[in-house]
């Protein structure tokens, strides 16, 4: 399964040094015009940073619905969230 991220750069840049690519976008519309895409090229796994994700949820939630990719909001860099360990949310989402 091909898994990319969509957001800002340090959030891309987090999922590139794991090996995830990804797509730097600067805002909400981007992040949409960048997952139909990902959508119609079968990327199986979207990863989307949520201070991006969160404008456009109700059109994710209609793009997860249609289609049969995976679509993951998760906490950007500078989130309230203290901690973010992505690589342990990666393992728990992929169900490793």
């Amino acid at each position: 399964m091909k898994a990319v991220t969509v957001g800002n750069k340090i959030f891309v840049t987090a999922f590139q040094l794991a090996g995830i690519q990804g797509k730097i976008v600067e805002n909400s519309e981007q992040a949409l015009s960048e997952v139909n895409k990902l959508i119609g090229e079968k990327v199986g796994l979207i990863l989307i940073s949520d201070d991006i994700a969160n404008p456009i949820n109700d059109q994710l939630t209609l793009l997860r619905s249609k289609n049969s990719v995976l679509v993951f909001s998760l906490p950007h860099a500078n989130s309230k969230k203290e901690n973010i360990d992505y690589r342990l949310m990666l393992k728990k989402i992929l169900g490793v």
